[in-house]
């Protein structure tokens, strides 16, 4: 499956424009590559903010500790069924 590329375009300074050159060549890559590179690193982070309340609303668990039990019982373990 071909998927439809986008064309983007931005301005930057001599400095940022040698940064990312050196950069792509010291990588043995294209600019062009190492854009995406970089807009894939940010867009698509894969990390989970340790401040967002879902996280931490509650325990997984009450107990501490190990259960012997719990491919049995995850269940009951997990939300007390």
């Amino acid at each position: 499956m071909l998927h439809a590329m986008k064309v983007v375009q931005t301005q930057v300074t001599d400095t940022e424009y040698a940064l990312l050159a050196a950069h792509a060549k010291a990588r043995k890559t294209t600019i062009k590559e190492a854009v995406r590179e970089a807009i894939r690193s940010v867009a698509a982070r894969d990390s989970v903010d340790p401040n967002d309340p879902f996280f931490r609303a509650f325990p997984v668990t009450r107990k501490k500790g190990r259960h012997p039990d719990a491919s049995e019982n995850h269940d009951r373990y997990l939300y007390r069924d």
